[in-house]
């Protein structure tokens, strides 16, 4: 899997995905930004909530666990200079915590991207053809 993101100018850029289309950019505060998409932070935060509510629903079709459609994953991210410190994926749901909170292990368990955070890979960056 790969994903390219194409520069836009100042800070703004654009990010297909299959037949999708994301822009990422960061405030007006910041110069140069336009605000015309999320930070690139926040897309980091927002993958991290939506495959783990992804994961929290396939893990709970499995085991027949009718979850509301209430259920919300928030991601959060404590800032440390210039990365995150630490996360924390709270879930909020009207479904009876003593029935959904056993699914939580499992969830992180089968959660891409929290294993992959989890995991800290390698980053390589080199040049490559144009």
């Amino acid at each position: 899997m790969e994903v390219t993101a194409y520069w836009s100018g100042g800070y703004r850029c654009r990010i297909p995905v299959r037949q999708f289309e994301l822009l990422a950019d960061e405030p007006e505060e910041v110069a140069g930004g336009t605000d015309t998409g999320p930070t690139p932070t926040e897309l980091l935060l927002a993958s991290l909530a939506s495959c783990f509510v992804m994961a929290l629903a396939h893990v709970a079709g499995r085991r027949r666990v009718e979850l509301p459609p209430d259920l919300a994953v928030t991601a959060v991210g404590d800032y440390a200079g210039p990365r995150f410190g630490g996360l924390r994926v709270e879930v909020r749901s009207s479904h009876p915590r003593e029935q959904l909170e056993p699914l939580l292990e499992r969830a992180a368990a089968l959660c891409y991207v929290s294993n992959t955070l989890r995991g800290a890979p390698a980053v390589e960056y080199l040049m490559v053809p144009g």
